[in-house]
């Protein structure tokens, strides 16, 4: 039954990417968004492979991380020096990215691989495993 469930999950994924390639014309918000973290969430648990999740979701995790060390960082050289100091241009990632003058659709191909490419690596290491 997991197998069906992440078939249809895929599936979805494909089909609402498939249809609203760039420009976007629907957004999935955080409902979709984690609702579809949640089941995945659950497969993994459900798997026993939840190390898996951090090697697929490392786009997703640098993201998050960006945003950390930037608050972080900001915060304590603010108190240091009185003068808070920025790591990145803008966080999260992408945004950074764009600022260095990268277009919307070669940051979001570029995400795409690297992520393709966690996740032949976490494929790889559930073999291995």
């Amino acid at each position: 039954e997991l197998g069906i469930l992440a078939l249809a999950i895929t599936g979805s994924c494909l089909g609402f990417l498939w249809y609203n390639s760039h420009p976007a014309k629907i957004f999935m918000g955080d409902t979709g968004a984690l609702g579809l973290g949640g089941v995945i969430g659950a497969i993994a648990i459900l798997l026993k492979a939840e190390f898996f999740l951090a090697i697929v979701g490392g786009v997703f995790i640098a993201e998050v991380l960006s945003v950390v060390f930037q608050v972080g960082f900001f915060r304590y050289t603010r108190a240091k020096s009185g003068t808070g100091k920025k790591i990145f241009r803008m966080a999260p990632l992408h945004h950074h990215f764009e600022e260095l003058g990268w277009t919307e659709s070669k940051v979001v191909v570029r995400f795409w691989v690297l992520g393709i490419m966690c996740a032949m690596v976490a494929l790889s290491a559930l073999k291995i495993r």
